[in-house]
């Protein structure tokens, strides 16, 4: 009997050490910060370029942040980020470099719903990262909710997400982090070229898109449709600022990044309005509509217009007003503030456990 109250007693000093010592790896910022991200094989995708400037922009700041992936044969993000995010610092599941403590920060993708619940009795603070809410109960069990798979923290991008997000788990008070656009986004001084720069979520739409635009104005089959899939990102900008006109469709966006993109370019933006209308959107930014089928008529309309340079003063005013918004201070800002609370919350949190089992002769400081 004895010698299992002096083995309890063992365990409670550990356990009081193992706290305080989380607590003051929180306080000096040496908690680690693990971004899951999805393996797009090369393929660019915004969610996980945002995951990469996140880990950038708090690594620049002081802060242990990791990209971190589920396998180690990882494709990454070499084919079309810059040198400055593929050199950033790699964990993979797979090999054991998950390692936590009730200090670290988890930050999973809604779309590793597998993985919210996977890591249920980890002692680090999860949170999930929501941009694509299309996604949200892609790999949940039938009945689950965040907040059952202890989920009580959640980042998102924009105020139509946030709302969403509260409107199917109520409990949930998500915090937006908005997005920046990146500087080489620029406007060309050269003329614009006769280039229609189109991205869809499903090539289908694409290819029909481009199909018919032909069949039915043959007069403009000179003009060229370029996808800029498979594009490094500065070179992606580029050849979306020498273009005349983009053509963007993707229902289920959560953020929007393409058109913004395109008006920080100065490109206009033919668009069809997503399913959750985002909260930069408006009928002066761009050419919006509802129906993808008409989409094909519109092209046709604003060549016609572009060609007799009678596209008005007022749409280029607009875009540029709507581009201002997404800026890089904006988004750290914001990015560093979540963090800062997040930290000070866990501390508080530690602080309060603590209490709860140390000696009463011996209170802590809060």
């Amino acid at each position: 009997m004895e010698e299992q109250q002096q083995q309890v007693q063992l365990t409670v000093e550990e356990t009081i050490e193992k706290i305080e010592q989380s607590i003051k790896d929180l306080e000096a910022k040496n908690n680690k910060i693990f971004f899951l991200t999805q393996d797009t094989k090369g393929t660019q995708r915004a969610s996980v370029a945002t995951n990469y400037q996140f880990v950038k922009i708090l690594r620049d700041n002081g802060y242990n942040a990791f990209i971190l992936h589920e396998k180690d044969e990882y494709v990454g993000v070499g084919e079309w980020l810059s040198e400055d995010y593929t050199s950033l610092p790699h964990a993979s599941i797979e090999s054991g470099d998950l390692q936590v403590g009730p200090q670290d920060l988890l930050i999973i993708p809604e779309v590793f719903g597998h993985v919210i619940e996977q890591t249920v009795n980890m002692p680090c603070k999860r949170i999930v990262f929501c941009q694509s809410y299309d996604y949200i109960f892609e790999m949940l069990q039938p009945g689950a909710t965040w907040a059952s798979l202890g989920i009580d923290t959640v980042m998102t991008t924009s105020e139509a997400s946030k709302e969403y997000i509260k409107s199917i788990f109520p409990n949930m008070e998500p915090t937006i982090i908005p997005l920046s656009i990146p500087d080489y986004f620029k406007a060309d001084e050269k003329p614009k070229k006769p280039i229609v720069s189109i991205h869809t979520r499903d090539h289908r739409d694409t290819m029909k898109l481009i199909k018919s635009f032909y069949v039915k104005y043959p007069q403009y089959r000179w003009i060229t449709f370029r996808d800029l899939r498979g594009l490094k990102r500065e070179d992606f900008a580029v050849a979306l600022g020498e273009s005349c006109v983009s053509v963007w469709v993707d229902d289920v966006a959560g953020y929007g990044t393409f058109p913004l993109e395109s008006m920080k370019c100065k490109t206009p933006v033919i668009g069809k309005v997503p399913n959750l209308k985002i909260d930069w959107l408006n009928e002066k930014n761009a050419i919006w509509t509802y129906e993808l089928n008409q989409m094909v008529d519109m092209v046709g309309s604003f060549l016609k217009s572009w060609l007799e340079d009678s596209i008005p003063s007022e749409l280029y005013d607009a875009m540029v007003e709507t581009a201002k918004g997404n800026t890089l201070e904006e988004e750290s800002k914001s990015l560093l503030a979540f963090v800062e609370k997040t930290n000070a919350d866990r501390i508080t949190e530690l602080s309060i456990s603590l209490n709860k089992i140390k000696p009463i002769e011996e209170p802590i400081k809060q």
